[in-house]
């Protein structure tokens, strides 16, 4: 008999999450390692694949390794839903992972409800959301926003280029180009997500509706001093890197204070000391500045401040300085008719939402440009993420996912 309300498993979501990460899972520290291209990440999209593949989705890969599963009419557009798999090194254990099971989940919950959509729903899960590279590559990709040039300058903090890293695991970058999803080929795009933040758990509220999302803005900076003794050198007569960077970290407060917003966020992420010994005053200083907010004008402005500051801190300590822009993701606000089911849908399940602004970006602020985008914040445990320590409830995660699937079913039309 048909089920007119198909329910989320949470017995059968666990086990897909948890399944999940045994790929690329560091026992000694309780970390995920999945770097975008990684072996580990490679092989859980081939296990998410095979998942799909099991359920009768009908699976397809594009260029960059974007996983597909459609469900449903195989002709016209979809309703598309997912999220990541891939990691920071060390990461949590439902930052993307979540949502591209989730997706999964809601699929298989129709299936057991006997539920077929009018429209097809295809689960996704993105490639290198990370930002290993620098960008979200696989919501790009989907979404043609890639450029020739940026594929071919994108590298990790390590050197490494997204070509290389690419060619070693048989993919050609530039596949990207071809991998763009025609326009009006879907008419949404929804996420679940872990909020990474402490705002919903410290209401005591299990929902977040995001409203919009924060831009990125990823500086790298080399300041060139000179290495010397650390003994015989004069204070005042150094041209000390570190220096200049502890300079420049100091102007953040008041930085933020005088151009910035409550959403205003600046992170010193990593850093390479050169040389890097205890007795030689550093010569140089490899630093990335990654700046957020939800205004584009605010971004603009801080960043153009911070690049100052920089220079600044550089001419005190009479070191040579370099900025480089490596990538911009501009704010986005989410689709409001969208926000609107989320809030109708949560009501109908007795569950509180509140509206809120995303500070981390998602693949679902570079989807909105492409078609309407929703996004579904479940809470942080602490508001820790990107961590081993990162938590977020079962009970949580099941609201959630049973909220993405009500809109689901109400959007492709069940």
């Amino acid at each position: 008999m048909k089920n007119a309300s198909p329910t989320i498993d949470k017995s059968r979501l666990r086990r897909l999450v948890e399944e999940a990460n045994r790929f690329g899972f560091n026992g000694l520290t309780g970390g995920h390692n999945r770097p975008g291209y990684s072996d580990a990440d490679m092989a859980v999209r081939d296990w998410f694949a095979g998942e799909m593949m099991r359920a009768g989705l009908v699976v397809s890969r594009d260029g960059v390794n974007n996983i597909f599963g459609r469900y449903g009419p195989a002709d016209g557009p979809c309703i598309m839903v997912g999220s990541h798999l891939d990691t920071v090194p060390e990461g949590g254990a439902f930052d993307g992972v979540l949502g591209a099971c989730a997706a999964l989940e809601c699929v298989l919950a129709m299936q057991d409800a006997d539920v077929v959509p009018k429209t097809g729903i295809t689960v996704v899960a993105t490639a290198e959301e990370e930002g290993r590279f620098g960008g979200m590559l696989g919501s790009q990709t989907i979404t043609g926003a890639v450029t020739p040039d940026w594929l071919e300058q994108a590298a990790d903090s390590d050197g490494i280029s997204l070509v290389d890293a690419m060619q070693d695991q048989g993919l050609d970058a530039r596949a990207a180009m071809d991998s763009g999803w025609q326009p009006g080929s879907i008419k949404a795009f929804l996420e679940l997500h872990i909020e990474q933040g402490p705002v919903l758990e410290g209401a005591a509220i299990p929902i977040g509706i995001v409203n919009g999302v924060s831009g990125v803005c990823n500086l790298h900076v080399r300041l060139d001093g000179i290495a010397n003794h650390s003994g015989t050198t004069p204070m005042d007569m150094r041209a000390d890197a570190f220096a200049g960077l502890a300079l420049f970290a100091n102007t953040i407060p008041e930085l933020i204070e005088t151009s910035g917003t409550s959403q205003s966020r600046i992170t010193i992420g990593k850093v390479d000391l050169i040389p890097n010994t205890a007795h030689t005053i550093p010569g140089t200083v490899e630093f990335s500045i990654i700046l957020r907010d939800t205004s584009e004008e605010v971004m603009r402005r801080l960043r153009d401040r911070a690049m100052e500051n920089v220079e600044a801190a550089a001419r005190s300590h009479r070191l040579d300085c370099a900025i480089d822009e490596k990538s911009w993701l501009p704010p986005v606000a989410l689709d409001p008719a969208l926000r609107s089911l989320l809030r109708g849908e949560s009501e109908r399940l007795g569950l509180a939402a509140l509206e809120m602004p995303s500070g981390a970006g998602h693949d679902a602020q570079t989807m909105q440009a492409f078609c309407p985008s929703g996004l579904i914040f479940v809470p942080s445990r602490g508001g820790i993420s990107h961590s081993p320590q990162e938590w977020s409830d079962w009970a949580d995660m099941e609201k959630g996912a049973q909220l993405m699937l009500n809109a689901l079913c109400k959007l492709a039309g069940t």
